[in-house]
């Protein structure tokens, strides 16, 4: 009988059903798949399997629940088993309490209700893979401390025990090269460039709450329709196509002087240093080498994978979070956020890469490069309303002319469509859709403005 358990707490039993159901299924008897229908149920649970010697690799709880909330509950978990990845299940939860379980229990993720089973189930993949990551590293460390511990006995004994001492120095090198690839491991997971930005010369250097703030160009870069397509894969096709899509793109990132903060499922969060130029560069190739990828796809006979960028340049904060055992390094700012949101933009207007005016007022020559106003929106925390533009430079050449011939037409019916002068964005928008049918957003916008229009008829 396994001695491993995951944990799930939820006040909803059809939600607990769903997820032991999901669980049992991804992972049959390979663990204990517990559940608890509130907090204090839930941390009667740690205790006793904690006392009986279970390990507890990650738990899975709501926020909203009638007795102690999901982050009080993580933070009490935390303190029993620090090692424990904790992970928050829910719609509700508010921006403190999330920054709450980060600060103090160690959030390992955040999945939104509803949730997708397979975000569900690699999230939960990820999580097992961090906790024995660590455990095997924990272990590793103390057998090394162990054998330098021997080494200062043996030579204190040099004189009389020097055959001793060399099996112990091979058994050193052995170790240490175990380090030495253990440290190799690590820079797979912490980019090299984010311990560069916080002036350390190695991740043994890191200590938990170094910060540094910094002007950067934060990259979204998301797979469009991820779940219906790994619905048609095994998991072992769904890793594949993931790891052979980032394979393709990674490239494009370093070539531009970026780096890869986290992967989050399907999608890339890439860091830009230097220039805008740089982040705004990257992201177009990065659709280029998409349609290199698309074209192989297609003479293969697979069906194509469309992708959107969203790009944002501000201030913003590096650091390490997390407790004495689990660190990890994290990027703080609204920036972030805003370039999360800006990236979900593209999906709305149907276009692959789209920035904000922080990043179009950095760049060194906007002329450069092929761009059109496409929205304004309002980011969380702000009052002022942010503009969002488009970047066409990788479409086919066709499109790419046809938005540039009707830029001032299209940009204007926007304009006319923010001052709910509906019936003139209409004329331009259709003007704008007779050069270029495929104008994706002049398609959209048009069917909002006959929206907009039957709405006042049916109000009159």
């Amino acid at each position: 009988m396994t001695n491993q358990a995951i944990i799930c707490v939820d006040d909803e039993t059809t939600v607990l059903r769903s997820l032991k159901a999901e669980l049992k299924e991804a992972f049959g008897d390979d663990y204990l798949i517990e559940i608890a229908e509130s907090s204090k149920d839930a941390l009667e649970l740690v205790e006793e399997l904690l006392a009986e010697d279970h390990e507890i690799p990650v738990i899975i709880t709501d926020y909203i629940m009638p007795d102690i909330k999901g982050d009080e509950l993580l933070r009490r978990v935390h303190q029993l088993s620090p090692r424990t990845l904790k992970i928050m299940l829910t719609g509700q939860a508010t921006i403190e309490a999330v920054a709450n379980v980060v600060k103090y229990a160690n959030l390992y993720r955040y999945i939104a209700k509803p949730w997708q089973a397979e975000d569900l189930k690699l999230t939960v993949i990820e999580a097992l893979n961090s906790y024995y990551q660590e455990k095997a590293l924990t272990e590793t460390n103390l057998e090394l401390l162990n054998v330098n511990r021997e080494l200062e006995q043996l030579t204190r004994k040099q004189a009389d025990l020097i055959n001793e001492l060399h099996q112990n120095e091979r058994r050193l090198k052995q170790f240490t090269e175990e380090l030495f690839q253990v440290n190799q491991a690590f820079s797979r997971f912490v980019p090299r460039q984010f311990i560069q930005l916080l002036d350390k010369d190695s991740i043994v250097d890191v200590q938990l709450g170094d910060q540094v703030e910094r002007e950067m160009s934060v990259l979204f870069a998301d797979i469009r329709d991820f779940t219906a397509l790994s619905e048609k894969m095994t998991p072992e096709d769904t890793f594949q196509f993931i790891n052979a899509f980032f394979r393709r793109m990674e490239p494009a990132i370093l070539e531009h002087n970026g780096f890869i903060d986290k992967y989050i499922g399907d999608a890339i969060m890439a860091l830009f240093g230097s220039t805008a130029d740089q982040a705004l560069r990257a992201g177009i190739m990065m659709l280029q080498r998409l349609a290199e990828y698309n074209h192989s796809r297609q003479s293969r006979g697979q069906s194509l994978i469309q992708m959107g960028i969203g790009v944002n340049t501000g201030s913003l904060m590096l650091g390490t979070v997390g407790s004495q055992n689990r660190m990890d390094g994290t990027v703080v700012s609204d920036t972030v956020n805003s370039a999360a949101r800006i990236e979900e933009l593209t999906k709305q207007y149907g276009v692959s890469l789209l920035i904000s005016q922080n990043t179009l007022f950095e760049l060194e020559d906007p002329s450069r490069y092929s761009i059109r106003w496409i929205d304004q929106v309002m980011v969380r925390g702000k009052s002022v309303a942010v503009s969002v533009f488009e970047v066409f430079d990788a479409d086919p050449p066709h499109i790419r002319s046809c938005k540039l011939a009707t830029k001032k037409q299209f940009e204007q019916a926007i304009v006319f469509y923010n001052q709910n002068n509906f019936r003139d964005a209409i004329q331009l928008f259709q003007e704008c859709l007779s050069h270029n049918p495929e104008d994706k957003a002049a398609y959209t916008y048009l069917e909002q403005c006959q929206n907009q229009i039957r709405l006042q008829c049916s109000t009159w």
